[in-house]
């Protein structure tokens, strides 16, 4: 176990959240707005073409048929109620029912404070999509919260793994436990718990070893981790955390899918949402699981993990 001090970053710019995260979305912004705000600005009159149109640009903007439909019905019914004539009048409250589907799931990971140290955080998701590299985001977000953080090196498939993790204990001033002779993530993991208890570590994260979701022997060894847990003093894995890659558009629901009916997802992490114009698979998401989007990585920057927030989403991309 090592607990190293390393450079934090200084000088970190301070400038809105809402200029940075518009700024990281223009990929996505490009795909979806320019595309619908052409087609409302246009004063087209409300008819079936219309809404044709629109829900083919938002299908193509990787929000997906079911969310399009919810959306469209929507829209269809406030046209109806308010007896609106032109298309202009209706950009505004397309945004509304955006952020409607967003909002349910705008929910902060929240550390309780009369909860048992540590606070566990188990982190899982297929390979690739940046599970080691959020993990040391994420030491880093809690260590700015005056939060002492381990992380447990509990990736024993990948080869370089326990390095990677290592490198990012420096970088975001964390402990970090790996035992080299164990073989099992589950065994490294209850070591991890002991050792939080006894310096009194405020937020144990651990990583988990990442292959296809459809994997099934990768689920039941995270459906032994939890259990294993269980049983080191009743100890409760307090977010079960799922890394996605935002390029993958729709392929994530799938992953989600999977993973939330083999070992009950409490948290997403969304990745990569800088590189990709498929952002608008985060509706999707959010409209057919209603699971809390913790965090958006937008960035391989330690400080390029933030706060998941519907509105200042909503206003970046459109």
């Amino acid at each position: 176990m090592i607990n190293k001090k390393n450079t934090i970053p200084k000088n970190e710019k301070k400038i809105s959240f809402f200029s940075y995260l518009k700024k990281k979305l223009i990929k996505t912004s490009n795909n979806i707005s320019k595309k619908i705000i052409k087609l409302f600005k246009q004063k087209n009159t409300i008819d079936k073409k219309l809404f044709d149109k629109l829900q083919e640009k938002l299908i193509i903007s990787d929000i997906g048929i079911h969310t399009t439909k919810k959306i469209i019905d929507s829209i269809k019914k406030y046209v109806t109620l308010n007896n609106l004539q032109d298309s202009s009048q209706l950009y505004k409250y397309l945004k509304i029912e955006m952020l409607n589907i967003l909002s349910h799931v705008e929910i902060p990971l929240v550390i309780n404070k009369n909860i048992k140290k540590p606070f566990i955080i188990l982190i899982i998701g297929v390979n690739g999509v940046g599970k080691t590299t959020t993990i040391g985001k994420l030491a880093y977000y809690f260590y700015k919260k005056k939060k002492s953080v381990m992380l447990a090196s509990g990736d024993t498939f990948r080869a370089g793994a326990h390095e990677q993790l290592f490198t990012w204990s420096k970088k975001s001033n964390s402990f970090f436990i790996y035992n080299s002779k164990k073989k099992e993530s589950s065994a490294v993991i209850f070591d991890a718990i002991f050792q939080a208890k006894k310096k009194k570590i405020d937020i144990l994260i651990a990583d988990t070893s990442g292959r296809l979701h459809n994997n099934i022997s990768l689920m039941e060894e995270l459906k032994k981790i939890v259990r294993v847990i269980k049983k080191n003093n009743n100890m409760v894995v307090d977010e079960i955390m799922l890394i996605l890659d935002a390029t993958i558009g729709q392929n994530s629901i799938n992953q989600l899918k999977t993973f939330h009916n083999n070992i009950g997802v409490t948290g997403i992490t969304l990745t990569k949402i800088d590189g990709t114009a498929k952002g608008g698979i985060i509706f999707s998401l959010a409209n057919r699981f209603n699971i809390p989007i913790r965090f958006i990585g937008c960035g391989e920057k330690i400080t390029d993990l933030h706060l998941f927030n519907a509105k200042d989403f909503i206003n970046a991309i459109l």
